[in-house]
C-alpha cells in the first residue's frame, strides 16, 4: 500500500473543502509523483467544484495549477528526477501514440486525461501525472507564482503559436481577468500593438500597466465604431455571452476572433461579414507540453508573472469564498507550508 495522499476534497457541489486521504495505488511505469508546493485556484476548479458543468464526481481534489519538487519517478520515466521542480496544468496524460501526440499536438489527443476529472487533483501534498505533462520550471521564473502559467498563461499563449500572430499585428483582449491580464503581457512582449475590451473603465489604468497600449470600453458604442475593421486578432477570455458581431466588426479582412474563455451559450454570427471580409472564428484548449515550455521560457526572459495572491492550503474555503466573490486580483494560489 502506498504512503496515504492528504487532501482537501468538496463532497457536494454545495459543500465545503474537508480533509480527505486516500491511497493513489503503485505508480505507474510512466508516472511521477510531485510533492505540491504551491497550487492555484482557477475557475475551472470552481466549475467542477460546483459542478457548473454537469460532469463532477464527488468526492473531488481540484487543483490543476501545480508548482511542486518530483519525488517519485516510474520505472519507464527517463525525463525527469526526483528533486527537480516542475509544474503541472489541466492535462495529466494522453496516449503518446496517436497522430495527434506523434505531431506534437498532445493537447488534442482524443484520450487526453484531464488532472481534475476522473481522478484528483493539486489540492493536496502530493498529485501524481503521466511525466511528459510535468514540465520543469526554468530559472527565472518565481515557484510561488508560476502555477497559473500552467492553465491561464498556457491557454492565452498557445494561440499565438498556433496561428503565427506576428509583431506587426494589432490585437484586441476582451476581459481583464484571470486570463486577460496574461495575455496583454504576453501580447505587449510579443510585440504587438495591444488593445484591452473592457466593460469597467476602472480597470483601464490596470490594463495600460499590464501592457495595454489602448483601451476600449465595450459599452461605448463611439469607441467601438471607431475600432472597426482594425485587428488581425482579438481573443476572448471571458465565458460570458456577448454581441459577437460587434468583434467581428472590429477585425481587420482576414482577422480572427478566437476563445478560450469557455462561453456556455452557443455563438451567433452572420455569414456575410465572415465571407466578405474571410475572417474566422475559432476556439483552442491549452497547450502541448513543449508549448508550456517555450511559454515558459517567454515568461522567464520577458520577466512575466501573473499578478496572484497568496492563502495556506489550510485556509482553501478562505480563499475560495475569496474568489467566488469575485474579489481575486487577479489569481489565487495556495501553498503549503
Amino acid at each position: 500500500m502506498a504512503e496515504p495522499i492528504h487532501a482537501y476534497a468538496i463532497k457536494s457541489a454545495g459543500g465545503a473543502f474537508e480533509r480527505f486521504d486516500y491511497d493513489p495505488g503503485p505508480l505507474g511505469d510512466d508516472r511521477v509523483e510531485v510533492a505540491v508546493k504551491y497550487c492555484g485556484i482557477c475557475h475551472s476548479d470552481y466549475s467542477m467544484a460546483r459542478n457548473v458543468w454537469g460532469f463532477t464526481h464527488y468526492p473531488l481534489v481540484a487543483g490543476h495549477e501545480v508548482v511542486g519538487v518530483v519525488t517519485q519517478v516510474g520505472s519507464a520515466v527517463k525525463s525527469l528526477k526526483p528533486g527537480q521542480t516542475v509544474g503541472l496544468g489541466w492535462y495529466s496524460g494522453s496516449c503518446l501514440g496517436c497522430g495527434q501526440c506523434m505531431a506534437g499536438d498532445h493537447n488534442l489527443c482524443q484520450s487526453v486525461e484531464p488532472t481534475i476529472i476522473g481522478r484528483h487533483g493539486g489540492f493536496a501534498d502530493r498529485v501524481r501525472c503521466q511525466a511528459a505533462w510535468a514540465v520543469p520550471l526554468p530559472d527565472g521564473v518565481d515557484q510561488a507564482k508560476a502555477g497559473p502559467l500552467f492553465c491561464g498563461g498556457i491557454t492565452v499563449f498557445n494561440p499565438l503559436v498556433q496561428f503565427d500572430v506576428r509583431p506587426t499585428d494589432r490585437v484586441g483582449v476582451i476581459g481583464i481577468g484571470g486570463l486577460g491580464h496574461l495575455a496583454l503581457q504576453f501580447l505587449r512582449a510579443w510585440g504587438c500593438e495591444v488593445a484591452a475590451f473592457t466593460s469597467s473603465d476602472s480597470k483601464r489604468e490596470e490594463a495600460m500597466k499590464l501592457g495595454a497600449h489602448h483601451v476600449i470600453n465595450s459599452r461605448d458604442d463611439a469607441q467601438l465604431a471607431a475600432a472597426r475593421s482594425s485587428f488581425d486578432l482579438i481573443l476572448n477570455t471571458v465565458d460570458a455571452s456577448m454581441n459577437w458581431q460587434l468583434y467581428i466588426d472590429c477585425l481587420a479582412p482576414r482577422g480572427r476572433l478566437h476563445t478560450v474563455g469557455a462561453v456556455g451559450e452557443p455563438v451567433s454570427l452572420a455569414a456575410f461579414p465572415m465571407i466578405g471580409g474571410q475572417k474566422s472564428f475559432s476556439g483552442s484548449p491549452l497547450g502541448s507540453p513543449a508549448t508550456t515550455a517555450k511559454m515558459l521560457a517567454f515568461a522567464a526572459r520577458h520577466k512575466i508573472a501573473p499578478v496572484v495572491e497568496m492563502f495556506p492550503m489550510a485556509k482553501i474555503n478562505e480563499a475560495f469564498a475569496h474568489f467566488e466573490a469575485g474579489k481575486a486580483r487577479y489569481r489565487i494560489v495556495l501553498a503549503n507550508e
